[in-house]
C-alpha cells in the first residue's frame, strides 16, 4: 500500500489518494487507486437502489407507502427540475441528468462515509464534462444543421468565429474544473483539519462534513445539471 501513494504528502497530512494494487499491460504499469476503489462502491450502491427500485415498482400499490414512496419523490423531483428548466425538451433528457445528478451528487457526500469523493479526482469529473460536450454537439448538429452551426459560430461577426469555436471547446473544461475543485478543496479541507487538529478533531468536524461533503456537495450537483441542461437547450433551440 505505501508503495502505491500516488500524491506526496506530508508526515501527518492523508489526502486519501492510495494505489490500491497494480498491473501491468502492454508493457505498462496501471494502478488501480482509491479513486477507483470509492467510484465501485458508488456505482453498486446506485445498482443496488435501482434494482430494488425495480422489484417494488413492478408491484407498486395506488397508495403508495415506504420504499415506494422514496423512488417516487427522487422521479418525481428530478422530472420536475429538468422539465423547469428544458419545458418541451424534458422528456428526452430525463434519464441522462437524473443519472449524472445521482450518481455526482452520491459521489460528493461520500466523505460523510468515510470515503474520499470520486468527484475530487479529474479523472472522473473531466469525463462527464466530455459527456455533456458530446450531447451538446450532437442536438445542435441534429437540430441546427451544419449551416446552422457555421451561423452561429461567425456571430456576430465572420472574425469572431475563432473565439467563438474556443468558447465551445472551453465547455467541458469550465464544467468539470468547477465541479472537481470545489469537491477537491473540501476534501485537503478535511485532511488538514483532522492531520493538524488531530487530537481535538472529535465530534466537531462533523459540522465541517455537513456543509463541505453535504451542502457544497448538493449545491455542485446542482450547478453541473443545470449547466448541462442549459447548454443542451440552447443547442436545440438554437
Amino acid at each position: 500500500m505505501g508503495e502505491g501513494i500516488l500524491l506526496a504528502q506530508g508526515a501527518d497530512v492523508d489526502f486519501m489518494i492510495h494505489g490500491v494494487f497494480s498491473y501491468r499491460l502492454f508493457g505498462q504499469e496501471f494502478w488501480i487507486t482509491t479513486t477507483h476503489i470509492c467510484t465501485l462502491i458508488v456505482l453498486l450502491v446506485i445498482i443496488g437502489f435501482c434494482i430494488a427500485a425495480n422489484r417494488v415498482m413492478k408491484h407498486a400499490s395506488l397508495v403508495p407507502g415506504g420504499f415506494q414512496n422514496i423512488v417516487e419523490l427522487i422521479v418525481e423531483k428530478l422530472d420536475g427540475m429538468v422539465e423547469g428548466v428544458m419545458g418541451r425538451n424534458a422528456a428526452g433528457f430525463a434519464n441522462y441528468i437524473g443519472t449524472i445528478f445521482i450518481f455526482i451528487f452520491l459521489s460528493n457526500i461520500s466523505g460523510l462515509f468515510g470515503l474520499r469523493p470520486p468527484t475530487a479526482d479529474y479523472g472522473v469529473t473531466f469525463p462527464l464534462g466530455v459527456m455533456t460536450f458530446a450531447i451538446i454537439h450532437f442536438n445542435k448538429f441534429k437540430h441546427q444543421k451544419v449551416s446552422g452551426v457555421i451561423k452561429g459560430l461567425c456571430e456576430p461577426w465572420v472574425f469572431w468565429a475563432p473565439i467563438n469555436i474556443i468558447g465551445d471547446l472551453a465547455v467541458p473544461v469550465s464544467l468539470s474544473l468547477r465541479l472537481f475543485a470545489n469537491v477537491l478543496s473540501g476534501t485537503v479541507m478535511m485532511a488538514l483539519v483532522y492531520a493538524l487538529l488531530s487530537k481535538i478533531a472529535i465530534i466537531w468536524p462533523a459540522a465541517l462534513h455537513v456543509y463541505f461533503d453535504l451542502f457544497s456537495g448538493a449545491i455542485q450537483t446542482y450547478v453541473f445539471c443545470m449547466l448541462t441542461m442549459t447548454y443542451v437547450n440552447d443547442a436545440i433551440e438554437g
